[in-house]
């Protein structure tokens, strides 16, 4: 596929630039508190609603020049974003928050993708699954469990290549890709802080790691059920119409045996778990200030272990089991070309929902706030799923736990069920767009890749809206209200 060095990573780009702009600022601007959401007007989010819509329409309008620019077009979001903000802050506050949202959010958060894209392309299953309905809704019920024990991203990247395998000679298999999103990149990752990135930041804040899965336990099984419930009988649906379709030919050798090879890459994947929980648990008070920001030497560790984990898994992985897996370096470019802008245009969004009552975004903030001054449980369950849904569900989640008090004892015993509404909400939710959670565009790049005409932004959203709301409705109504 062809690329362009003009579409490079913008973050790295604007970070050079902001790096020479701040050469002459003085020192305390980058280490200053940063950025004042609560003197913020909305008009800072027009970039970030304008990197949302290019995502959304350009596809749709022109997919020959998304196909081949869409890194200029993030590029050209980001730089709508930075010139005004160095232009009105300066260079020592700009260097600051660019680089507290790289070295904290953006780098750990694209290393974690690369390390598990790349060491999942290195396990095949082997053999001609069929994907009859009864197979595929066993596969989202097992990714759907996995989704907790090796995160939703861990386990989008391990069986999204076998879905696709199972139904490469079907031709209506868009709708096991959409599901595959609901339950196998999102509601299956709420029982765990390993699960989704919103509840490993609980974690931190200290709720314990299994007042989740004793709290929303109840919560994820009924949502799981119901659509697993619907797929199996929609997927039937499609399956029937198969038979009066012209043959298309399985891809797959009908005599090659079921079987999984790249065994050697499972104990990789179990490593990235454990770097994972070592960044939590191991707290040595080591930090290091770069560009202001202060980085744990944890993270540091963890992030350097994914790399080398990767880079294990492509040197001991034979080439053409990669070859088999239809593996390609496109789908990871595109997402860290694309969320490298969202990262950065999200800044001053979330500046302004972290002030809380005193910013722009206050009314929506007033939502899950009783006239005593009290939570309201449905307000939290809506108001952070559905800004996760367009935010990054991580700084949602938090937001609206320290809304709700920020004591982690506190919310896990007198408001357990307001802490309950907040988690699943940033859980749930994030299946409600393709940028919701960070798994979502990967699925979609690497279905795309394989030649499953996904539907486009609103195309699955319209998916989501039939499928998921009236879910999230019964569930309000049963524990929210």
């Amino acid at each position: 596929m062809p690329t362009t060095k003009a579409a490079a990573v913008p973050v790295a780009v604007c970070l050079a630039v902001l790096m020479l702009m701040a050469c002459g600022a003085p020192a305390q601007a980058a280490e200053g508190l940063g950025l004042e959401g609560a003197s913020l007007p909305l008009r800072w989010g027009i970039p970030f609603v304008g990197m949302l819509l290019s995502i959304a329409v350009i596809p749709l309008l022109a997919g020959h020049f998304w196909h081949h620019h869409y890194g200029k077009v993030a590029l050209f979001w980001a730089l709508a974003f930075l010139v005004p903000f160095v232009a009105s802050f300066g260079a020592g506050l700009a260097v600051y928050e660019v680089g507290h949202a790289a070295l904290l959010e953006y780098i750990p958060f694209i290393i974690l993708l690369f390390s598990l894209f790349t060491i999942s392309g290195g396990i095949l299953l082997t053999g001609n699954l069929k994907g009859s309905p009864a197979v595929n809704t066993s596969l989202l019920a097992i990714g759907t469990v996995l989704a907790s024990i090796i995160g939703t991203t861990g386990a989008s990247m391990v069986l999204i290549r076998p879905l696709l395998r199972a139904n490469d000679e079907r031709r209506h298999n868009v709708h096991t890709v959409v599901f595959f999103i609901f339950l196998v990149s999102n509601i299956g990752g709420s029982l765990t802080p390993l699960g989704d990135p919103p509840l490993f930041l609980g974690f931190l804040k200290g709720v314990d790691f299994f007042w989740t899965m004793q709290h929303l336990f109840h919560d994820t099984a009924l949502i799981a059920v119901l659509l697993l419930a619907v797929f199996y009988l929609l997927d039937r649906y499609f399956y029937a119409r198969e038979e009066g379709l012209p043959h298309k030919a399985d891809p797959t050798p009908e005599t090659e045996r079921l079987g999984l090879r790249g065994l050697r890459n499972l104990p990789l994947l179990a490593g990235v778990i454990g770097a994972i929980l070592m960044s939590a648990l191991w707290q040595p008070g080591i930090e290091f200030d770069i560009l202001g920001t202060h980085v744990p030497l944890p993270s540091i560790m963890r992030d350097v272990a994914l790399l080398g984990l990767a880079a294990i898994s492509i040197w001991i992985t034979p080439a053409f089991i990669r070859e088999r897996n239809g593996f390609d370096w496109e789908p990871i470019r595109e997402v860290a070309k694309l969320f490298a802008a969202i990262f950065l245009t999200i800044i001053p969004v979330i500046a302004i929902l972290k002030a809380g009552a005193n910013g722009a975004l206050a009314p929506l903030v007033a939502l899950v706030t009783d006239e005593a001054g009290g939570p309201v449980n449905a307000g939290y369950f809506w108001m952070t799923g559905l800004l996760s849904g367009f935010l990054d569900n991580a700084p949602t989640y938090l937001v609206f736990f320290n809304l709700a008090g920020g004591d982690a004892q506190e919310l896990m015993t007198k408001y357990a069920v307001t802490l309950e509404a907040i988690s699943a909400g940033a859980v749930f939710m994030g299946a409600l767009t393709y940028i919701g959670n960070a798994p979502n565009f990967m699925v979609l790049a690497i279905a795309k890749s394989r030649g499953v005409p996904m539907p486009s932004f609103f195309g699955y959203m319209a998916w989501s809206g039939l499928f998921l709301l009236p879910c999230f409705a019964l569930l309000t109504w049963l524990y929210f209200l």
